[in-house]
């Protein structure tokens, strides 16, 4: 139960990004450039006090560092832009989506044992996801931004696949969160605007050290205590937690289009967990 709900917790922070990004981003409180540069500063800043708090080094091995904040940093850059014309409900889905077929393509790369159903399932998500972001004239997918999310999907499927190694989940996540602090800064001066407003930095930082410094800190602890096929499968409730707080908070709607794109992602990514021939290589073992 314990496990259940921390987890249960991890995935209210993860729907919770995209509903203050796209709050702060969406609604021009703040530009994406300087929203995900200050989100990572204070994601840095409170997972350095917590490991000061629990007498943790702050180091890691410089190459799952380089790896680490490199995948972080994708995330965050294809994240903040994604959400400057998507609804966090939209953003959500094909972040998942891509995000699921990333870490079911590096299995398959791997030698883990592929069925006939997980195929189909792949297939059936992506078609599911190219279905919503499709362009069809109504401009509601936009398609770079679409790519952009598409982007920060592999981003965090790498840096869901690297957190699976980590001795140290907390100092593992403190680490990454600097360098990729250090990575996005010419990105964000690249990208610099002039909109950056008070209740845009608190969501920021609200966003930086609650819901993405202390939730994948959560993340990456949690990890090493479920199975694969389980941490794939929880988060395919993300995507419908962000449909529903995105219209019952920032009032998006919630078209046939996104519901039925969304019920083809969503069971296409289950077939591709429940279909997984697990049973039969614990039997070869």
């Amino acid at each position: 139960m314990r496990l259940f709900l921390l987890v249960s917790l991890t995935m209210a922070a993860f729907a919770a990004n995209s509903i203050l990004s796209r709050l702060a981003i969406g609604a021009g409180h703040m530009d994406a450039g300087s929203f995900g540069l200050l989100r990572l500063a204070s994601g840095a800043a409170m997972l350095v006090v917590l490991c000061r708090m629990q007498g943790l080094a702050v180091r890691q091995d410089l190459g799952a560092s380089l790896r680490g904040g490199t995948a972080l940093t994708l995330y965050i850059a294809g994240f903040s832009l994604a959400y400057q014309q998507l609804d966090a409900g939209l953003g959500a889905l094909v972040l998942f989506g891509v995000v699921q077929v990333t870490m079911f393509l590096w299995g398959a790369l791997r030698g883990t044992p592929v069925s006939a159903g997980q195929v189909a399932g792949a297939v059936l998500a992506f078609l599911g996801l190219a279905y919503v972001v499709w362009p069809d004239g109504s401009g509601t997918a936009p398609l770079g931004a679409s790519l952009l999310m598409a982007a920060a999907g592999l981003g965090w499927g790498i840096y869901s696949i690297l957190g699976r190694g980590a001795a140290q989940p907390l100092a593992a996540t403190a680490v990454n969160f600097l360098w990729s602090t250090v990575m996005f800064l010419p990105v964000a001066l690249w990208l610099s605007g002039s909109t950056v407003s008070l209740f845009g930095a608190v969501l920021a930082v609200l966003s930086g050290a609650v819901t993405s410094g202390m939730g994948y800190a959560l993340w990456y602890r949690l990890l090493p205590q479920i199975l694969p096929a389980v941490a794939a499968t929880v988060q395919l409730g993300v995507p419908v937690i962000a449909i529903l707080a995105g219209a019952a908070l920032l009032g998006e709607a919630i078209g046939l289009r996104l519901v039925f794109g969304s019920a083809a992602v969503l069971g296409g990514i289950a077939l591709v967990v429940l279909r997984a021939p697990a049973r039969r290589v614990r039997a070869a073992k």
